[in-house]
């Protein structure tokens, strides 16, 4: 099973596509979407779209994963990454492609055992889980891949519970 984790913002969208092949985890492709800051809202939106829409017909995952909108002090920043997420929901919408959403809490749970988790923990982990020689960077990809994982286990268990 081949998932794409989308970590969303209007700046920087983290990326990583994952093989499950024979209940192993590989990684495919990871990266980030870097979009230029003399651009207005709309332009970026088209570019994060644009990009994943090139993703998910290039590596036709079965699950798209997304990190849920994590409201904090900033009202601004949330709305720009409630915007960005919409970009990639509707890139996989576009592809037919199914969505599922998690808390950045419960990815960190999930890998490291800990919902409080530093953004350089969950890489650590990263690093390990997929057997990379360096840190994956950004950090931004680092936890794309992270959410891909978490969704890749968790729909193991289901599928793995569903069948007692």
């Amino acid at each position: 099973m081949i998932v794409l984790g989308i970590d969303p913002g209007s700046a920087v969208t983290g990326y990583g596509v994952i093989d499950t092949e024979r209940k192993k985890l590989k990684c495919v492709t990871y990266g980030a979407i870097r979009t230029p800051h003399e651009k207005d809202l709309a332009d970026k939106l088209k570019i994060i779209y644009g990009s994943l829409d090139e993703l998910i017909r290039e590596y036709n995952p079965r699950d798209i994963a997304l990190e849920d909108v994590f409201f904090g002090q900033n009202i601004q920043s949330a709305l720009k990454l409630g915007q960005a997420r919409g970009a990639a929901i509707l890139a996989a919408a576009n592809n037919e492609k199914p969505v599922f959403t998690y808390a950045a809490r419960a990815v960190k749970q999930a890998l490291t055992g800990n919902g409080a988790a530093s953004k350089e923990q969950v890489q650590r982990m990263i690093q390990s889980l997929l057997r990379f020689q360096e840190p994956v960077r950004p950090l931004d990809a680092s936890d794309a891949l992270a959410i891909a994982v978490c969704h890749a286990r968790r729909r193991e268990m289901h599928e793995l519970f569903s069948k007692l």
